[in-house]
């Protein structure tokens, strides 16, 4: 469900480059405290249950630390960091979904941020500068960032090379399009007027 939910927000040629999440250790340390929970009632109830053995039944309050863990984890699988050909896009929500998205064209600057043990464990944070009226777009302890980073510039430059590739390719049909105009003019299905018009506007996409 989750990749049909990405697929349909991708335009026509678009194409995702990397999916990353926030590194696993921003999971444990959310569910850590459910961890520590379970493990003490666990050994609570298991000592009371020896003196008492209808304290049992306490073991059903495990459950309420395990449906948080549940919950945080939900959490962290759905927040996903995605770098296709066109932009940079952020997920995140189980049932609503939040979506905030940079154009890549509109990517300014780029900022990594890497502590001591974020390089060694390969965590960081990459901020992202953008001209769009959402200025800055915050990547926060996100797994493997140097992979990340160097994607996202990638798709920019190669990006900027599809866009001079398109233009030069359409620069090269103007001379074939005036070349049909003109041909048109000679059969008086196009005027003289019309075909001056339509040269002009042609040429000055060149």
């Amino acid at each position: 469900m989750a990749k049909d939910y990405i697929q349909s927000m991708l335009g026509e040629n678009e194409r995702i480059l990397l999916i990353t999440r926030q590194h696993g250790f921003v999971l444990f340390s959310m569910i850590l405290a459910e961890i520590t929970v379970s493990v003490l009632l666990i050994a609570v109830v298991s000592v009371a249950t020896i003196f008492f053995p209808p304290a049992a039944f306490g073991f059903v309050l495990v459950v309420l630390p395990l449906i948080s863990m549940l919950r945080d984890i939900l959490i962290w699988t759905n927040h996903e960091y995605l770098v296709t050909n066109r932009r940079v896009i952020q997920i995140s929500g189980i049932f609503n979904k939040n979506v905030v998205d940079s154009s890549l064209e509109k990517v300014n600057d780029v900022k990594m941020t890497q502590s001591f043990f974020g390089r060694m464990f390969d965590y960081g944070d990459v901020e992202i500068l953008t001209a769009s009226e959402i200025g800055v777009n915050l990547f926060k302890r996100i797994g493997d960032p140097v992979k990340f980073k160097t994607a996202m510039l990638n798709a920019k430059e190669k990006m900027g090379f599809e866009g001079a590739g398109a233009h030069a390719q359409h620069a090269e049909d103007v001379p074939a399009m005036i070349a049909q105009l003109d041909e048109l003019r000679k059969k008086g299905i196009v005027t003289e007027a019309e075909f001056q018009i339509k040269k002009a506007e042609l040429l000055k996409k060149i």
